[in-house]
């Protein structure tokens, strides 16, 4: 099964990102997947289902631990390209 995972982390600050947004980027950039998209406003990322949640597992331990004071997150069943 694969999955996407579309989170923030709040508090926003728009002049200079904050611990627990950094933290959270570099969650998903060292994880195995296979997408990650960040942005200023959300991010993405996308694979296995085990990669997925272990990922999401560390990211929301890890930004709340840098001072995150909330992780908004939806996660998706992607259908997968049978070619």
């Amino acid at each position: 099964m694969r999955l996407r995972v579309e989170f923030t982390t709040e508090p926003f600050d728009l002049d200079e990102a904050p611990a627990h947004a950094v933290v959270a980027r570099e969650v998903v950039e060292v994880a195995e997947l296979d997408a990650v998209d960040v942005g200023p406003f959300g991010n993405t990322a996308e694979g296995g289902a085990d990669a997925v949640l272990t990922a999401v597992d560390a990211l929301l331990r890890r930004s709340l631990t840098a001072g995150a004071t909330r992780v908004s997150l939806q996660i998706n069943v992607v259908e997968e390209d049978h070619r």
